[in-house]
């Protein structure tokens, strides 16, 4: 079975609303097994003309679980803690 990704591209407009978000997305991604690769940091864009702020990426054992993650009601209280706090962009991506 693949691995499969959760890549997020975040724009974050209030800062201090969006460590709630970071704590409760935590616990949401302890819950359903995610890996974290990428939770900011610093991005230098090599080629194209992406511009990404804050980038995420999550590695899951299963696209299932990836799925899980994102329907889950840990991540529900998340999103919802996000609100007003930043614009959030996310694609599953299944890995090799």
């Amino acid at each position: 079975m693949p691995s499969a990704y959760i890549i997020a591209n975040v724009s974050v407009t209030n800062p201090a609303q969006y460590e709630q978000y970071k704590k409760l997305s935590t616990l949401a991604m302890q819950a359903y097994g995610a890996e974290v690769c990428v939770r900011g940091g610093a991005i230098e864009v090599i080629e194209g003309d992406w511009q990404p702020e804050r980038l995420v990426i999550l590695k899951f054992p299963s696209t299932e679980q990836a799925r899980q993650f994102e329907a889950s009601p840990e991540y529900a209280s998340a999103r919802a803690a996000r609100q007003g706090a930043a614009v959030m962009r996310m694609l599953l991506v299944e890995g090799t």
